[in-house]
């Protein structure tokens, strides 16, 4: 290795950190956990302080023998995370996260006192619970000695960026979440800005995610062993470093991401908001924009479900309990066309996502989970099945959307855990009716944020290149016209449970 270069995903239960060489190979992967707290129902907070020293840690563990090497480093990192820090650039209080479900008040008064056409005229989107907009107004009103000691407000990977480089940074991806970023004209919203009771210069400058924002500060680079020299660029928000990661970068291409959440990630050349503001409409890392739809739970639904519920952590396991009934005489390899016959597209229990609200297309950080269609002869099988179509049929949802807009989508890449799955891509690719295509790396967030390193530091001319040298299409799941008109029947039940359930989510 001639040069190297570290991607940080700051994700929401850990850190991954990769190594990747000047020709794109990876070279070593390195991840860290830290805790997440849930002070009270529907609340998600994190300590900022542990994102960086797990980071730390976690650095040094990665570029051990070659620190001499390193050339950048960039990120993909949880967005709407509200950090605020006072007149010393400390933390004033926990991160307020993605998934804290707090801000129904301030959303309302956002959406519907001030106006969805003013807020979506000034930013491209509406308030959802997770932005981090309506978290400053709940500040505002609920801790206001806190509040009026802020100085900056940062976003979870800018926290990180600055305590490498000092300088107070965010990229027009992740800047695009706040609800306080004219998301067409890629600046702050003066407007935006007063409603919330922020002065502009507490928000970050911006920067194009793979523009440098400075160097590591010397006492830093003195113990990580790295050169006074190396360039920190600006980075993305998760998704958009996904995207980049899995070569999501040309006009109308997708990517889903089944992490903690679930994303579906459309590419475009042109800025665009869908009528009904379901999608949102971000900055992209590539200097372009993006629709997004995003579900609050995915994989974590899985983990619940296995894990708390269930106590069981064996999911591959459990997975191939689904196909033990097929006709295929015994073959319970979901890899296999013949595999699940039986029971793909024909299972009689729905599962609701919602087990932390839902952003799109619903809107409603009231939503819960739920199952429907239990009887006694459900087996955990069929329950654990229903959890998997679940986050798929809460996708698709967001899918059509996309397509109502006039979008032709008719294939998507897919990483996060959760694409590991030969079973759940299998379903995917039938209740989207979409080719959904693997890639060699599954890596994400870090390897886009390994490759927005390299294109700030010159290995690449942009971000298209980087895609186009690095990613590697290794497989497919095409869709199955039988599951798909099965898969079809049992989405148009599903997309009737949200509505029948809505007020009683509301009593709940």
């Amino acid at each position: 290795m001639e040069k190297g270069f570290v991607g940080i995903d700051l994700g929401t239960s850990a850190v991954k950190l990769l190594l990747m060489d000047e020709t794109g190979r990876i070279l070593k992967t390195v991840s860290k956990e830290y805790p997440i707290s849930f002070p009270k129902p529907g609340w998600s907070e994190q300590n900022p302080y542990d994102w960086y020293e797990q980071s730390i840690a976690g650095m040094k563990e990665l570029i051990k023998g070659c620190a001499d090497k390193i050339e950048g480093i960039s990120f993909g990192g949880q967005m709407h995370g509200l950090v605020v820090l006072d007149a010393e650039d400390q933390v004033i209080r926990p991160a307020i996260l993605w998934n804290d479900g707090r801000t129904g008040e301030e959303c309302v008064y956002l959406n519907e006192t001030v106006g969805r056409d003013v807020i979506s005229a000034e930013t491209g989107n509406i308030a959802f619970a997770g932005f981090t907009a309506p978290k400053l107004l709940w500040m505002k009103k609920n801790e206001p000695e806190s509040f009026a000691k802020i100085e900056k407000i940062m976003l979870p990977k800018d926290y990180l960026a600055y305590r490498l480089t000092g300088v107070h940074a965010t990229d027009a991806s992740d800047a695009s979440g706040m609800l306080l970023f004219d998301v067409k004209n890629r600046k702050w919203s003066a407007k935006m800005c007063k409603l919330c009771g922020v002065r502009e210069e507490q928000l970050a400058k911006v920067f194009e995610s793979y523009e440098v924002i400075g160097t590591v500060k010397a006492e830093l680079a003195e113990e990580l062993g790295i050169r006074k020299d190396v360039r920190v660029i600006a980075g993305a928000g998760d998704n958009a470093a996904a995207a980049i990661g899995t070569g999501t970068v040309g006009n109308g291409d997708c990517n889903i991401s089944l992490g903690t959440s679930g994303t579906i990630f459309i590419a475009a050349d042109n800025f665009s908001v869908d009528d009904q503001n379901a999608l949102h409409s971000f900055a992209h890392a590539n200097g372009a924009w993006h629709l997004m739809g995003c579900m609050l739970s995915a994989a974590s639904c899985n983990k619940w479900w296995m894990e708390d519920i269930l106590r069981d952590p064996d999911m591959a396991a459990a997975q191939k309990e689904i196909c033990a009934d097929s006709r295929s005489a015994g073959n319970n390899d979901p890899t296999d066309k013949a595999a699940c016959c039986t029971v793909l597209g024909r299972n009689h229990v729905y599962f609701l996502p919602y087990l932390m609200g839902e952003r799109s297309p619903h809107n409603d950080p009231a939503a819960r989970g739920a199952f429907i269609g239990m009887s006694m002869d459900t087996t955990r099988a069929d329950m654990l099945q229903a959890v998997l179509e679940g986050v798929a049929f809460g996708l698709r949802d967001s899918l059509e959307v996309a397509r109502s807009s006039g979008l032709k989508i008719e294939k998507t890449k897919i990483c996060g855990g959760g694409a590991k799955s030969p079973l759940w891509r299998k379903m995917i690719a039938n209740i989207m009716n979409l080719t959904v295509e693997t890639i060699e790396s599954e890596e994400g967030p870090a390897l886009g944020g390994a490759l927005l390193a390299a294109v700030g530091c010159g290995v690449f001319k942009d971000t298209k290149e980087a895609a186009a040298a690095v990613v590697k299409v290794t497989g497919e799941e095409v869709p199955d016209p039988e599951l798909v008109a099965l898969y079809e029947e049992r989405y148009q039940t599903f997309r009737k449970l949200y509505p029948a359930l809505k007020d009683v989510y509301g009593e709940l």
